[in-house]
């Protein structure tokens, strides 16, 4: 299978070659040239089958120049029962009739991004060895609190990469900080900025297509890749839970082989709705996709209008991962709805960099609410379902889960479907301590961020992440913290590259 880029089709490269380069020179996103299909009797057939080798049965139609050994060894080193918990590795909750939450936080991280990141260091090591790449990979991520730490913890120390993740100063939770801040491994570094999110992904991006900036790395024996799921390899294991549910709810009696479901996402950057959206295309029986976003409703105005517009006061939330303007991934859906016009995503999203906004023809704005449906919901909405969910329920969701469950439940008020949905859950409830515990009633406000943790175990009667608590004892590494401008001259600092 090759690849094209969204801003020139006619460009085409090999699934190593994407994840090896995680963006296209010209700044656009690699996408498959034609998605594989998946029959209704070959999902049948992985009922009953393991995670992991329902993540083989995906990702081999995705990466065919990867051999099956390569792909076997990738999964069965990624999703372990040591590093998720159980064999589950990504276990159904079932909420209330007909509604199941997804719990994908049980990796290291406890945040769904180890889904993908645990898995993305070996398929990027095997790229660069099956293209015979000697340079060092140097693997820029910008981070809304849960992509830094996750893409740290995967490349830890992996030969022959070195890593820099970038995140706003005061655009993440406490807990996610302290991760990404006592980070171990000689090979990475991390480095705060003053702005919020969208900054640190331009700026990212900038580096990227910069072609002087690449010339710099490539005389040091280096070049860029990403983590961010801007690249490829990221992505496409997240496609792979949305199979692995489904069958889950077959092989438990609780839908009918074939029988349609509806898919909740809470949203950000567009990767993680945008890979339950490539299941469906695949064949996964989804009937409605669900973008649930925070007070940065950009992508609920943008379903809903056909206007994206990113010129609009940006809030910070207790849902910080979603605090996002500009979602990249959204740029993949797109050229998909436009029939694979390149010509159509460089101008929007030419208008996008200069303006801050772009409109979408009536024929894409009618696919794109024919398959999606969008809402979102403020801080004390969230605070609120989250004690309604636990006191209704018992059970205990954190904040981003809580803005998908509160636009789920709006949507099926509106529309009356009522047909049996999966809720993505993000993250452990535990990363957001003192929000969730403020949504509880608690008064905590004196407590340590792990004395937090404590007392939300103690209330809820839950188990807090060791490896969440175990951060106390460890000591910060990286406290630096820069302008947005000064992104370029931190990383060559980072890689000893003179200016």
């Amino acid at each position: 299978m090759d690849y094209q880029s969204t801003r020139d089709s006619a460009l085409r490269v090999s699934s190593a070659q994407a994840i090896t380069s995680g963006i296209s020179s010209e700044g656009g996103l690699f996408v498959p040239a034609a998605l594989p299909s998946v029959t209704a009797e070959e999902i049948r057939g992985l009922c009953g089958k393991s995670y992991t080798e329902r993540a083989a049965f995906i990702l081999e139609r995705f990466l065919t120049d990867f051999s099956r050994e390569d792909i076997i060894d990738s999964v069965e080193k990624a999703y372990t029962a040591e590093k998720f918990g159980s064999d589950a590795i990504a276990p159904l909750a079932h909420l209330y009739q007909g509604t199941y939450i997804l719990e994908l936080w049980h990796g290291p991280t406890c945040a769904f991004k180890d889904m993908a990141l645990q898995i993305l260091p070996l398929l990027l090591t095997k790229s660069a060895r099956m293209l015979g790449i000697e340079d060092e990979i140097v693997i820029l991520v910008a981070t809304s609190g849960d992509t830094g730490k996750a893409a740290l913890e995967g490349f830890k120390d992996v030969p022959d990469t070195r890593m820099m993740v970038f995140y706003p100063q005061d655009g993440v939770s406490a807990m996610q900080k302290r991760q990404m801040t006592t980070q171990e491994g000689g090979n990475v570094a991390v480095c705060a900025i003053e702005g919020n999110f969208d900054d640190a992904q331009t700026g990212v991006k900038r580096l990227f297509t910069d072609e002087g900036v690449k010339h710099k790395l490539s005389a040091s024996g280096k070049r860029f890749s990403s983590a961010n799921s801007i690249n490829w390899g990221r992505l496409v294991p997240q496609i792979i839970y949305y199979f692995s549910a489904y069958c889950e709810l077959v092989e438990n009696g609780e839908i009918e082989q074939g029988e349609q479901i509806n898919v909740v996402v809470p949203t950000g950057n567009f990767g993680n709705i945008l890979a339950a959206y490539y299941a469906k295309q695949m064949g996964l029986p989804i009937k409605k996709l669900i973008c649930a976003s925070n007070a940065n409703n950009v992508l609920t105005d943008f379903i809903r209008t056909g206007v994206y517009d990113r010129n609009r006061g940006f809030h910070a939330t207790i849902s910080p991962s979603m605090d996002i303007l500009i979602s990249s991934n959204l740029e993949r859906l797109l050229y998909e709805l436009t029939g694979r016009d390149d010509e159509k995503i460089r101008r929007w999203f030419g208008q996008l960099s200069q303006s801050g906004r772009y409109e979408v023809d009536e024929d894409v704005k009618a696919k794109l609410q024919e398959l999606f449906a969008a809402g979102c919901c403020d801080d004390d909405q969230t605070r609120g379902t989250i004690r309604e969910i636990f006191e209704q329920y018992s059970y205990l969701c954190d904040t981003h889960t809580a803005v998908a469950v509160k636009v789920y439940e709006d949507y099926r008020r509106e529309t009356g479907d009522m047909a049996k949905t999966i809720i993505a859950s993000t993250a452990s409830p535990y990363k957001f301590s003192a929000s969730v515990l403020s949504a509880l009633g608690a008064d905590v406000e004196s407590a340590d961020e792990f004395e937090k943790v404590r007392i939300l175990s103690r209330v809820s009667g839950t188990q807090a992440p060791q490896s969440l608590l175990s951060l106390q004892e460890k000591q910060v590494r990286f406290d630096g913290c820069i302008q947005p401008s000064q992104m370029q001259e931190t990383v060559y600092g980072m890689l000893g590259i003179r200016e």
